[in-house]
């Protein structure tokens, strides 16, 4: 996946945060951020790997994000990958 497509994907992925008004939360208080930031960086790759690592850490919010944007549930991690600090390290 290029960055581009991994970018609209992880807005995508923010809109639909935004839109789970309790999860938002849980996302601004494991974060450290807050409505200024999503405002002010949601255009910043770096920032939108932090939405995608939030969201693939639990796999209810995965399948909830992907069955409502008709996603396959791997497009996240495969989005993620395509963000700065997502490829995956090599342990051998």
């Amino acid at each position: 996946m290029k960055q581009e497509s991994a970018e609209a994907i992880a807005l995508q992925a923010l809109a639909w945060l935004a839109g789970e008004g309790d999860l938002l939360t849980v996302f601004f208080n494991a974060t450290g951020s807050g409505p200024d930031d999503v405002k002010s960086r949601a255009q910043d790759p770096v920032f939108l790997g932090f939405v995608l690592d939030f969201i693939l850490m639990d796999d209810a919010w995965v399948t909830g994000f992907c069955d409502a944007e008709h996603h396959s549930y791997d497009v996240l991690a495969q989005a993620r990958a395509a963000l700065p600090g997502g490829d995956l390290p090599h342990w051998t």
